[in-house]
């Protein structure tokens, strides 16, 4: 995932203690100011600001949650597990864009951020098709417990806001859950290494 990439720069980590029991064992929080929206955009940093104030708009007038966006497209597909969940305000109607492993596929689904419905029809990719390393992190992900819903739910607690993507991520060969929380003005970066996550 790359969303949290984009959205984050000059990042001060704050380590967390465990927040839940039942929930991934770490958490670290890392926040900043967004200065931009895309890693491409080579707009000055104010017109950046103004990108990310309006996607943080668009997205805080949402009725749909991203917990709510996970489910509808998990229930498209029972036993389905979310990958990797996005907000996108860019254009036209607010969507949530969520990938689920079901099968041996990911399927892609566009989720309206205002109503919950599904815009267009799903898309399906064979796992088989992903590079090698999105490969081993698909695999990693179902033979962890928790699950993306699960890191999310941490992630708001720690970072006192909601959520507005979040993700697999693999830095320093471990395999982590990667969330962006928009908190106040701010987009925070939190991230979770589930238990059983090491060497997978």
């Amino acid at each position: 995932m790359t969303t949290a990439k984009r959205w984050t720069s000059h990042l001060l980590a704050i380590a967390l203690p465990a927040l839940l029991v039942a929930a991934p064992a770490q958490a670290v929080v890392t926040a900043s100011t967004p200065t931009a929206l895309h890693s491409d955009t080579d707009g000055d940093a104010e017109a950046d600001r103004q990108a990310v104030s309006r996607e943080i708009e668009r997205f805080r007038s949402s009725s749909i949650t991203i917990s709510q966006a996970m489910a509808i497209a998990e229930a498209r597909h029972a036993g389905a597990t979310t990958a990797d969940v996005s907000f996108d305000g860019g254009s036209g109607v607010p969507v949530y864009r969520v990938k689920t492993l079901h099968n041996d596929r990911i399927w892609r689904h566009t989720i309206n951020a205002s109503t919950g419905e599904l815009v267009g029809g799903e898309a399906a990719l064979p796992v088989t098709e992903l590079d090698r390393e999105d490969r081993s992190n698909l695999a990693a992900l179902g033979a962890i417990r928790h699950r993306l819903s699960d890191a999310v739910r941490v992630a708001e607690r720690a970072a006192a806001g909601k959520a507005i993507s979040g993700g697999l991520v693999r830095e320093r060969g471990r395999l982590n859950f990667s969330i962006v929380v928009v908190s106040g003005d701010d987009l925070k970066e939190v991230t979770l290494e589930p238990p059983g996550a090491k060497g997978k």
